[in-house]
């Protein structure tokens, strides 16, 4: 009973929160259009029993699918946020790499003070955050008003209202995401390994590539999940510092819930982007389990 109590829980709020909603959401994505609140006429007519149910499979249709194959804005904006996502997710962990890394090697007297300063940023609101960027990165703003005053640039640059701001606004909002777990890794790292490995005729940087990259992996792999995940989905950072040329996903969305209001086809949009973040997952799973079935 103990052991069912403790694996009831995570299910339970897996259900709760993942699955419910995410059978809601597809329920609305098979239903049709509607002028009416809401904005969609359902399908399935559980008050009807089970003949609400047979007139429900007998009247499925994926139209709302279909139609996503067939403008090419959604396929577009799904390429955009896969591309934007990626790229992000590899300057998040170029930047934060080294973060987690001086934190592991740093002396344990110092740790809780640099964990402390990596935490600090979600004590202040998300959005607050993002729009000091706007005042950092803007024309006139502070970046620009260092950069003229050093003599480093003639005139202005234009930084925001482009896929560079979005770039600096995912680095810094997720960096933590990507810190916490790589530090986490490198912090059980047993130091003897390198010593071995020195010992053996490595130079530090050669026992840094054959040994430390290799057993941060998992850090790392879960540090990229942690940002890929939410970046791809994002609205608030290309809302507020991306101009019109940057297209991703969640602003399609929000612009098909609240501006078109076509519920049906903007729950097939989050269906959609649920399974590209799903099945990736799912797949990496299987395979990491399958590496420990070898080894064991």
């Amino acid at each position: 009973m103990r052991r069912f109590a403790l694996i009831a829980l995570p299910y339970a709020w897996l259900l709760a929160l993942f699955l419910v909603p995410f059978i809601i959401v597809l329920k609305i994505s098979l239903s049709d259009y509607a002028v009416s609140i809401p904005p969609y006429t359902p399908l399935l007519d559980l008050s009807a029993g089970w003949e609400g149910v047979k007139r429900f499979f007998s009247q499925l249709d994926f139209d709302n699918f279909l139609f996503l194959t067939t403008d090419d804005l959604y396929w577009k904006a799904y390429l955009s946020s896969l591309k934007i996502a990626v790229i992000a997710t590899i300057l998040t962990l170029l930047v934060g790499f080294p973060i987690a890394y001086g934190m592991a090697k740093a002396e344990e007297s110092w740790r809780p003070m640099l964990l402390m300063l990596v935490i600090l940023p979600f004590w202040t609101s998300f959005l607050i955050r993002v729009y000091s960027w706007m005042g950092i990165l803007s024309q006139d703003g502070y970046l620009n008003q260092l950069l003229l005053g050093l003599g480093l640039i003639s005139e202005p640059l234009r930084i925001l209202n482009t896929n560079a701001a979005v770039y600096i606004g995912i680095v810094y909002t997720y960096l933590p995401f990507m810190v916490l777990p790589i530090y986490a890794t490198l912090e059980k790292l047993d130091s003897s390994l390198l010593e071995a490995a020195e010992d053996l005729g490595c130079s530090r940087t050669s026992a840094f590539w054959l040994v430390t990259i290799p057993l941060s992996i998992p850090g790392i792999v879960a540090g990229c999940f942690l940002v890929f995940i939410p970046t791809i989905g994002e609205f608030v950072i290309p809302s507020l510092l991306g101009g019109s040329e940057t297209l991703m996903i969640g602003k399609v969305l929000w612009d098909e819930f609240f501006s078109n209001r076509d519920w049906p086809l903007a729950s097939a949009v989050a269906v959609i982007l649920l399974l590209i973040l799903v099945i990736p997952i799912v797949l990496f799973q299987r395979n990491e389990q399958k590496q420990r079935e070898a080894e064991g």
